[in-house]
């Protein structure tokens, strides 16, 4: 299991490969393939292990702004990986009803919506005073 840590509290996430699907989108779409040119903070901190609490507020407008610019992507444009864009993900087209666009496709595997588990490891790490970590147990 991947996921966020924030000091001793964990929010998982999925598999590497789901939570490194939700990144690809993030650089192929939004960043025109240049992965940490225009969120620098999530791509390049954050996806690569640590965001430091001081960064934690910049990190959250990259993230209002992938939200909001991900709602004009349609579910069948999503990939699987950067590095493959054709790669479709394992479960294909099969996805629920619920799903319209990126900015509510991607669910943890506890049914959680991944935008909000991010924020929520944001708003608590601003709390406990701590940075956030990509760990996997």
């Amino acid at each position: 299991m991947t996921g966020l840590k924030v000091g001793p509290i964990f929010y998982g996430v999925g598999t590497g490969s789901f939570l490194h699907c939700y990144f690809s989108n993030i650089a192929y779409y939004l960043e025109n393939n240049r992965w940490g040119s225009i969120y620098p903070h999530l791509m390049n901190k954050l996806y690569k292990g640590n965001l430091p609490i001081e960064d934690i507020h910049t990190a959250k407008k990259e993230l209002d702004e992938i939200k909001e610019r991900f709602k004009k992507l349609m579910p069948n444009q999503v990939i699987w990986e950067i590095e493959n864009p054709k790669q479709r993900p394992p479960w294909g087209d099969k996805i629920a009803a619920r799903i319209t666009n990126l900015s509510n496709y991607f669910y943890t595997s506890d049914g959680k919506d991944l935008f909000d588990v991010l924020f929520t490891s944001f708003e608590t790490a601003l709390k406990v005073k701590k940075d956030i970590s990509i760990t996997s147990l």
